[in-house]
């Protein structure tokens, strides 16, 4: 597993597929977040922020090979050993761009009333929540399930819209927690949404992976 992640690591690096996403989610940070505004509601917009980025980086990561290569790899691999370490490449691409947004936001947010390492806590919960969403929304909108790259690429935005404002979704708890913790000063810890995140991914890659063996 750990060659397969490398390799498609290196892919998704030498593509330059991932300035696109790392562009849009700079410009989110930039028009949403201002420095001085209360830190945890700019961490809660930096994670919501996340959540469709994530997704994009996954579908990239599912269909950057070749047709060939990509049944070379499976021949050699095993087709969902390969299918599951290009989600596990995009989450590892996501999950650090995450943490440098929450360090970043902690240092120029109002933390007045607020405990710095706290609030930076709360943030990376809720990041890594909607990291684990929008890997499932990535995992669920792209080949094998859906094939069509418009209609993916629709999936994936109206997933991705669902997952941020649909009620009982983990990553609406963890970014709603944050929001209304600013407005009265305590930090909530959204662990529960961290879980519920974990599990919808889990769930939602088994499902993509175990549907390479009759959709590929």
């Amino acid at each position: 597993m750990t060659a397969l992640l490398r390799y498609q690591t290196d892919l998704l690096l030498r593509s330059q597929r991932w300035l696109a996403p790392l562009l849009l989610y700079a410009v989110f940070l930039g028009v949403g977040v201002n420095a001085g505004e209360p830190v945890l509601g700019a961490l809660g917009y930096a994670a919501a922020a996340l959540l469709p980025v994530t997704a994009w980086v996954v579908r990239i990561c599912l269909g950057q090979e070749p047709a060939a290569a990509r049944n070379v790899v499976a021949a050699a691999a095993g087709r969902q050993r390969a299918h599951l370490a290009a989600v596990l490449a995009a989450l590892a691409c996501a999950a650090p761009l995450g943490a440098v947004a929450v360090l970043g936001v902690t240092a120029v947010g109002d933390l007045r009333g607020v405990d710095p390492a706290g609030a930076g806590l709360a943030g990376l919960l809720a990041t890594t929540t909607c990291v684990l969403t929008g890997a499932a929304v990535g995992a669920l909108t792209t080949r094998p399930l859906v094939r069509s790259r418009g209609w993916s690429l629709a999936a994936l935005v109206l997933g991705s819209l669902l997952a941020l404002v649909t009620t009982g979704s983990p990553a609406k708890h963890a970014v709603t927690a944050l929001v209304t913790g600013s407005r009265t000063a305590t930090v909530p810890m959204p662990w529960p949404a961290l879980a519920g995140g974990l599990l919808l991914a889990a769930v939602a890659v088994a499902v993509s992976v175990r549907a390479t063996a009759w959709r590929e």
